[in-house]
């Protein structure tokens, strides 16, 4: 990921609480970092905290206006890559959708910097009007938006919904996003993570040692992107990407009825997902007692989701696969993407150190039906989501 120079934006709310946990975790990421707060920020946020965690000088009114003969918001702006408000209340959007120029975030915004915001309000306050009408004002003016999480609000009487500003660790993940173009906006994208579980008994399963990494960086570039994304998942313990449905399976059967009833609506479908190719043919509907096993357990073949779904796809739709092989891998992916009527499939390869189940990064090779191979360098999972969503971009209809 490349480093990059971020100004967090701190005002008035509630979440500001999680703001020093965000420059903290952005510095670990290795972004330079500086920070800006509104007055109101300090109801919430110290300002040492904030200094101590940004390793500089908070950028406020008093700061602002500290004889010198220097545009600070000028110079900030010219120096930041990105302005990340983190959280921005509705009276930050509504200003900065206005034009307003009064306080340091909205002067920022003026001064030309790449914005994001990540909302942060009450779940009324987020589906009013009024803040719906800043939001898609914003947008057009090219500024980027952090769909809010759902949970309990700050306040423990309020209640629960849309409003949560996502934690500090997801932003940080999302920040290389915020620089690209939202070119799947209007675009839904389906996607599948995770292994499968075939039950033998009630307690006893097969399945395989899949995290759900890759396809969770896939729906959280989907989303970065624009898309309107929903990830079916197999069982892992990742959180859901913020901004993205998550249907929660267990059975390839159960991932086959969830894919099947969204896919004719998807633009692009990624099938990342560890599907089981054998289910027990006759699970016991209770715990077999030790020793209770016969020798042998008469398998049967699940059903090929991804082949079953090409055979319906439609035209303007695009079909991604994924693929682990040890030996032969560009000639049997290949074989896949034809068989299985996809645009290409992204091979990776179980074997190689530091690339495997469980790993924070990835190496593909992405293979098309002519078994043309593009080796991609070996980097982190959402970095690999960005450059398959590249390709299949290029492809929509």
């Amino acid at each position: 990921m490349q480093p990059l120079r971020v100004i967090v934006g701190v005002t008035g709310g509630a979440a500001a609480i999680k703001a020093p946990s965000l420059l903290r975790r952005l510095r670990e990421a290795g972004h330079e970092v500086r920070v800006a707060a509104t007055d109101d920020a300090y109801r919430f946020v110290t300002p040492l905290s904030l200094s101590l965690a940004a390793d500089g000088r908070v950028f406020d009114r008093e700061y602002w206006f500290e004889p010198g003969g220097k545009s600070l918001h000028l110079e900030w702006a010219s120096w930041a890559h990105l302005l990340l408000v983190a959280p921005a209340t509705a009276d930050s959007l509504a200003r900065a959708a206005g034009g307003h120029g009064n306080d340091v975030i909205s002067s920022l915004v003026l001064a030309g910097v790449h914005t994001a915001w990540s909302p942060a309000m009450n779940p009324r306050m987020w589906q009013s009007p009024a803040v719906r009408r800043n939001i898609e004002l914003l947008r057009e003016y090219g500024h980027r938006i952090v769909q809010p999480a759902s949970g309990a609000m700050a306040a423990v009487h309020e209640e629960a919904g849309e409003g949560r500003m996502p934690e500090p660790e997801e932003l940080v993940q999302m920040v290389p996003g915020f620089l690209r173009g939202e070119d799947l906006r209007g675009k839904r994208v389906l996607v599948s993570a995770g292994p499968t579980r075939e039950y033998i008994d009630p307690v006893r399963y097969i399945s395989n040692p899949s995290s759900g990494k890759q396809g969770f960086a896939v729906a959280l570039a989907a989303a970065q992107r624009g898309a309107r994304v929903t990830l079916v998942a197999g069982p892992t313990g990742l959180p859901a990407p913020a901004g993205v449905e998550v249907i929660r399976v267990e059975t390839a059967a159960q991932m086959l009825e969830a894919l099947d009833e969204r896919f004719d609506a998807c633009d692009i479908l990624v099938m990342s997902a560890a599907v089981a190719d054998w289910r027990p043919k006759a699970p016991a509907s209770e715990k077999v007692p030790k020793g209770g096993y016969a020798s042998t357990v008469e398998l049967e073949a699940t059903v090929d989701i991804l082949e079953s779904l090409g055979r319906r796809r439609r035209p303007g739709q695009v079909l991604v696969g994924f693929a682990m092989e040890t030996h032969a891998g560009p000639e049997r992916a290949a074989q896949k993407v034809q068989r299985k009527r996809l645009d290409f499939i992204g091979l990776n390869y179980p074997t190689k150190a530091g690339t495997g189940f469980g790993s924070d990064e990835n190496e593909v090779t992405i293979v098309s039906g002519d078994g043309h191979a593009e080796a991609l360098p070996r980097s982190s999972k959402l970095d690999i989501a960005h450059a398959l969503l590249d390709r299949a971009v290029r492809l929509l209809g």
